[in-house]
């Protein structure tokens, strides 16, 4: 839907323009007219309002994930089942264009999985300056960009938690603190990001840890269906003298052991540390991730990877940290559609059905590991024997896109852990989490 009005200028012309336009709309009668270009009126997935000439527009729009989970054996403490209802994420999105080369951004999550209370709830605070082309510059909070899973939104990811190699290393993808990014398409075949991040953790000196990302990626085919993707990545953070969180924890697939927004396992959940510390001052020196990502689609198949390797420097630890993961995953759309590709963020994006009646369906495995080698482990506990720490997990998922704003999935998951259990020794576990997807 589409309703053109006759000249608006400025912002706050057009905010006006748009009240006045919606109480037309409701009493039937009435117009409006403004001094500047005409403005468009769009109520497909969300609320969104433009200049005809771009100058200024603004969107309001969300998503709410709904979860259900069940799952037993290593994923609680006692080995018993255990289930979870939940609000995966809801989020608030309002974004917009402001004179034509500022971009600006601001989502909340009011299922509060995302920040804290001292900090906000925000899943992104941001302002984009475009006016570089083919050069983006954004500055405030946000994710930093690191492979390609973490820079495909969360509405479009396949299986409904992302991979298991990045609770490696969590801080990579991080958005707690402010930063600015560059990125930009680079000849139409590449994308390039870097960015510098201050997060919320300070040296002695009260100076803040500073993290930096790098990201390239090489995609000489990039439209949908047809999808040839190879990228490379490295973030680094100096540690010197801060007293940072460095364990590495996983839930092994399944949020439900341990989340907010609703009821989860509770303490009886296994969220098992790998390796790593809690804060301490003057532990470590540096940190550092490098990684590979790759994917390859053929009209309704695709196939996708990722690699990382993660070298935590010890300064008064004893010994240096090593951790390194992967995943592999196949995707098919049963109904024929590809899925979107975009080379702006080299990412992948929604599928949308072409029949309207039974939507698009989509089928999937992954194969995930990663490997924890943190020789400060010198004593056996009964959740963490002494070695290297391992996990492993197998996905078999289903995705419905029911229509360009509903979705449907189901993951079942299998876990193994090796030198990690819970307390009561069981090293596997199953579960099965649904998800009701509704974007706006």
């Amino acid at each position: 839907m589409s309703i053109s009005y006759s000249k608006c200028a400025g912002l706050t012309q057009l905010s006006l323009a748009v009240a006045g336009s919606v109480l037309a709309l409701s009493v039937q009668a009435g117009t409006v007219t403004t001094d500047g270009a005409d403005i468009v009126i769009k109520t497909k997935g969300g609320l969104e309002v433009a200049t005809t000439d771009k100058e200024f527009s603004f969107k309001l729009g969300g998503r709410i994930q709904a979860d259900y989970a069940r799952f037993n054996d290593y994923y609680t403490r006692n080995g018993n089942t255990a289930d979870a209802a939940y609000f995966r994420r809801a989020y608030l999105e309002f974004g917009g264009t402001v004179y034509k080369d500022w971009k600006y951004q601001i989502n909340y999550d009011l299922s509060r999985n995302v920040g804290n209370d001292s900090t906000g709830y925000f899943d992104e605070g941001s302002v984009t300056y475009t006016g570089f082309n083919p050069l983006n510059v954004k500055v405030g909070r946000f994710y930093t960009d690191f492979g390609l899973e973490k820079a495909t939104s969360s509405k479009w990811v396949t299986a409904l938690e992302r991979n298991l190699s990045y609770d490696v290393a969590e801080w990579i993808n991080d958005n707690s603190g402010m930063g600015v990014q560059a990125n930009g398409v680079v000849g139409e075949m590449a994308y390039l990001s870097g960015s510098v991040f201050s997060e919320n953790n300070n040296d002695t000196d009260g100076d803040s840890v500073k993290r930096y990302n790098l990201r390239g990626v090489f995609a000489p085919l990039h439209e949908s269906g047809n999808v040839l993707h190879v990228g490379v990545q490295y973030a680094y953070r100096d540690l010197k003298d801060a007293a940072i969180d460095t364990r590495i924890r996983s839930r092994m697939g399944m949020r439900g052991v341990e989340t907010n927004g609703g009821n989860s396992a509770g303490s009886n959940g296994t969220r098992s540390v790998f390796g790593g510390s809690a804060a301490q001052q003057g532990l470590w020196k540096d940190d550092s991730v490098w990684g590979l990502e790759g994917a390859w689609a053929l009209d309704a198949f695709s196939v996708q990877g990722e690699y990382l390797r993660r070298t935590l420097k010890a300064d008064a630890a004893q010994n240096d940290i090593k951790a390194s993961g992967y995943y592999a995953q196949m995707a098919y759309t049963l109904t024929g559609e590809p899925r979107i590709y975009k080379l702006d963020g080299a990412r992948f994006d929604s599928i949308k059905p072409q029949n309207k009646q039974i939507g698009a369906w989509e089928v999937f495995y992954r194969y995930d590991a990663f490997t924890v080698e943190d020789d400060n482990v010198v004593v056996s506990t009964n959740v963490r024997q002494v070695g290297d720490s391992e996990g492993k997990a197998h996905t078999l998922g289903v995705n419905w896109y029911a229509n360009e704003a509903v979705k449907v999935s189901a993951n079942y998951v299998k876990a193994r852990t090796d030198n990690v259990s819970n307390t009561v020794g069981d090293d596997t576990g199953d579960g099965v989490v649904m998800r009701l997807q509704y974007v706006f």
